[in-house]
């Protein structure tokens, strides 16, 4: 095999989901795309991993300090919505049934990883709720043990803010699924059938 090839193909089985075959076709697909083409696919993704931010507000990915969901007006800015991941995020906003805001903790507490609380944007959170403009806080987080572990962590934290109204979104979602992968009538029902935490 050539060494360009093999070296694409190396760099390529990097990307999670990509095995030898599918590193090989899609080196192969590259092959014949049109150079142009392939300087803009090389440079977008540059550019993306270089100059992308995270909002400082809710951790979302953005092209500058402020993302445009928290930017937007129109939105309920009195209600936050937790979620582990930015595609979670997506995955929710794709529904079109929230209209409120997002807080991205970047993970879940996972003692056996070394990800604990202080590795999530928790305190974030915290600083939000301290503004006293928050009403309800919807919890959104996939149903694993790691899961489970960071929303009990999160309802003893949010004790401390009793006049917040704390949600969970509803449990049609299967233990141990990721929300990323969960279609959007499931997260639709999930987050119109939420109940309150006591």
């Amino acid at each position: 095999m050539s060494k360009l090839l093999d070296n694409v193909c190396s760099e390529l089985q990097r990307l999670p989901g990509i095995g030898r075959r599918t590193a090989l076709r899609l080196a192969m697909h590259i092959l014949k795309m049109e150079p142009d083409t392939v300087d803009s696919l090389s440079k977008s993704i540059a550019s993306f991993r270089h100059d992308i931010r995270y909002c400082h507000s809710c951790n979302n990915l953005s092209d500058n300090d402020l993302c445009p969901i928290c930017s937007d007006h129109s939105r309920d800015h009195s209600t936050i919505c937790i979620v582990e991941q930015v595609q979670d995020l997506m995955s929710i906003e794709n529904t079109g049934q929230y209209r409120g805001m997002y807080h991205v903790l970047g993970g879940v507490i996972s003692p056996m990883m070394g990800i604990g609380p202080s590795d999530l944007k928790i305190d974030l959170l915290s600083d939000k709720l301290l503004t006293g403009s928050v009403k309800e806080v919807i919890i959104a987080i996939s149903t694993s043990v790691e899961g489970e572990t960071t929303l009990f962590y999160l309802l003893n934290r949010l004790k401390a803010f009793p006049d917040v109204k704390v949600t969970t979104i509803a449990r049609g979602i299967g233990f141990g699924d990721e929300l990323e992968y969960v279609d959007e009538l499931t997260i639709t029902h999930a987050l119109m059938n939420r109940r309150e935490v006591k």
